[in-house]
């Protein structure tokens, strides 16, 4: 893992904070003061409308470090994909159930698995957070419980909640729970979404997927293969079954003609 004592503190560097599509710079500037309070250090922006911004630095509060290395992308995708856990968090309902947990088990659960590699932790828009099809790159989603008549939080309160739980999870000297450790994940995102487009032309192949449902049982099948957490050994079996079925597929149209 990558930590790295600052001051006798330890700051991890596995654990990124990710926001997407950021409309008001000040929330930026607040999420890098509250990463800087609790240890953390990586700020990823996706597509942010303002940034860099003078209203980011002064809503800081010095945390200028934590924004002038914060690393800018052009999607979710990219900004984690070389991370084996990625929990997005999002108070809108969904069609389809993702996996919640609390955020003390996030906070204990990205600590423990940043110990393989990098992990994350990722914010959405402020009107409206995630969409279903960014959730679709998170293994779990992170609810903060609040009031049900008043549940709103804006999104650098989101990201103290959940950075405290970081840092009282680094600062444990127990081992983690068994429920945060079930959280780990074996693979990368790039791995995982490189299997997903995999199955899905598998199914279009064999003409299994009907278009009129095909998102919504890819999430499903998502979903799935998320609880499953395969390794990196068991991935590659499951790529040789779709590329059998596709040879297959491809052997029985060469004898039809």
């Amino acid at each position: 893992m990558e930590k790295t004592i600052e001051n006798s503190v330890f700051i991890n560097r596995n654990i990124r904070v990710v926001m997407v599509h950021t409309s008001h710079p000040g929330n930026i500037g607040a999420v890098a003061r509250v990463m800087k309070n609790m240890c953390l250090s990586e700020l990823y922006l996706v597509n942010p409308k303002d940034f860099p911004s003078q209203e980011a630095d002064a809503r800081s509060s010095g945390a200028l470090d934590v924004l002038a290395s914060a690393v800018v992308c052009d999607s979710l995708a990219e900004a984690v994909a070389d991370c084996h856990l990625v929990i997005g968090a999002s108070a809108r309902k969904r069609t389809v159930d993702w996996e919640l947990v609390t955020p003390k088990v996030c906070g204990q659960s990205l600590v423990s698995a940043s110990e393989e590699g990098p992990v994350a932790v990722v914010l959405g828009r402020e009107r409206s957070g995630l969409t279903n099809e960014e959730l679709d790159l998170c293994q779990y989603l992170v609810h903060i419980p609040s009031n049900p008549e008043y549940s709103s939080l804006n999104v650098a309160m989101a990201a103290q909640v959940l950075a405290y739980e970081i840092m009282l999870a680094s600062l444990a000297d127990a081992p983690q729970n068994e429920q945060s450790a079930d959280l780990k994940a074996h693979l990368s995102s790039q791995q995982m979404q490189n299997f997903f487009e995999h199955l899905e032309q598998t199914l279009v192949d064999i003409e299994f997927m009907d278009d009129r449902e095909s998102d919504k049982l890819m999430r499903r099948l998502q979903r799935f293969f998320f609880r499953a957490k395969p390794e990196e050994d068991e991935m590659n079996i499951l790529r040789g079954i779709l590329s059998a079925a596709q040879g297959r597929k491809s052997m029985r149209r060469s004898k039809n003609k």
